[in-house]
């Protein structure tokens, strides 16, 4: 067998008990918070039919996506969660009551070029609300969201979200360099989600390709770049039409997020657009201040992909945030816990004539529902202490002759050095 078989596939991951423990610590944190917010936990298959994650907007998801033919069907991992929720929605459409409040925590699968942060196989906690057109969703998802990195420990100074609308900048475009082109108005938005990847100058050129899906003018190109600067609602509003929707939306949600005690964390960037063409209003992505990783999370509301999947108009809003960004910046900021086994006792007999009885103590225990080592072989008392100090045992429970010969077990705890017999049944 080759060595690269012997090895994960590059930019999957396995997960050691230390890794896994790491990862049921952050997924316990996606959890609660849900539960604080009255989320209901779904989940869905890892493989979907590709034709739920492929669009016509030049997405780069679509051509990162693990895709396969089996039986004559056209099948692929999993890229993203919004699509498989959407889906199953759409199964239960007649049946919910709205709003709907669904998260899951799922893995999923994209061939993309490997950087800090960014890996092929990630798990996201998704959050989504369905059936309400109102900002005060958007307020919801992102309550949680500073919510969820309170918990984590994460200092607030050391991440932010910004938000913008694509409603606002679709209506500026509409009214002036896209009048009449409505059709590349979701391929312009692709191309401006690489803003802070590939720079502005290589923005402008691929929004002024002649060959490309939006062919701007030169001018009208730099003129959309240029616009992308904003930092203010006050200075957006000076290219917005009059009695603008979204600019009236985005000054509510503000008004919102004042009321839940975070606005302050929070900054308008007209440059937030996002990369999947599915969104229709407010979007936005959380990122650590110190700029040194990719968005931590990102979302918006897609009051269209419902409906363009064959199911009802339905209005949604939702996000997505990865482990391994947020883990990258809890590991850099020294929040990262060390989780340790969580196991209460450790039985040891001393011989194996006392086996039976360590056995007999270690089932009621574990009855009991506690976390119970058994220790497998036998040996040396100062052996067994150092391996319930390893394995983080909070107690050990030691079977000799004469505990044996009374029906009891020595037990010591760990943190006191305290010493009493305990009945074995």
């Amino acid at each position: 067998m080759s060595k690269d078989a012997l090895r994960p596939p590059r930019g999957t991951r396995d997960f050691y008990p230390e890794d896994l423990r790491l990862r049921s610590w952050l997924f316990d944190h996606f959890r609660e918070i849900s539960r604080r917010f009255a989320f209901e936990e779904v989940d869905a298959p890892i493989v979907e039919h590709a034709e739920l994650f492929i669009r016509k907007a030049g997405e780069e998801i679509v051509d990162q996506l693990y895709h396969f033919e089996l039986h004559d069907r056209h099948l692929a991992l999993r890229a993203e969660l919004t699509p498989s929720l959407a889906r199953m929605l759409i199964a239960r459409a007649g049946g919910l009551r709205l709003p709907v409040r669904w998260f899951a925590i799922g893995q999923n699968w994209r061939y993309e070029r490997m950087t800090r942060g960014r890996t092929r196989e990630h798990y996201q906690w998704n959050v989504e609300i369905v059936g309400e057109p109102d900002v005060t969703a958007e307020a919801e998802a992102l309550a949680a969201l500073t919510s969820l990195w309170d918990a984590l420990g994460l200092p607030r100074e050391a991440v932010r979200l910004r938000v913008n609308s694509r409603a606002l900048l679709e209506e500026v475009l509409r009214g002036g360099v896209l009048r009449g082109r409505e059709e590349a108005f979701a391929p312009l938005c692709v191309v401006v989600d690489k803003l802070h990847k590939i720079g502005a100058d290589a923005v402008l050129d691929q929004l002024a390709d002649p060959a490309g899906p939006v062919g701007l003018a030169r001018d009208d190109a730099r003129w959309v770049v240029d616009a992308l600067s904003a930092r203010s609602l006050d200075e957006a509003a000076s290219a917005a039409p009059p009695d603008s929707p979204a600019l009236a939306a985005l000054r509510r949600l503000f008004e919102l997020l004042d009321a839940y005690g975070i606005a302050d964390r929070v900054d308008f960037d007209a440059s937030v657009v996002r990369g999947l063409a599915y969104y229709t209003g407010i979007v936005f992505e959380g990122f650590d201040t110190a700029g040194t990783l990719r968005s931590i999370c990102g979302g918006g509301r897609y009051d269209a992909l419902i409906e363009s999947l064959g199911g009802p108009s339905l209005p949604a809003v939702g996000f997505g945030m990865g482990d391994v960004v947020v883990s990258e910046l809890l590991g850099e900021l020294g929040r990262l816990p060390s989780p340790g086994r969580g196991v209460d006792d450790l039985v040891v007999p001393l011989d194996d004539a006392r086996r039976p009885l360590a056995m007999r103590l270690a089932a009621r225990l574990r009855g009991e529902g506690r976390s119970v080592e058994l220790a497998l072989g036998t040996g040396r008392l100062k052996r067994a202490l150092a391996h319930a100090n390893r394995i983080g045992a909070a107690r050990v429970l030691i079977v000799g002759e004469d505990e044996a010969a009374r029906g009891v077990a020595k037990v010591r705890d760990l943190a006191s050095g305290e010493e009493h017999d305990e009945k074995i049944w």
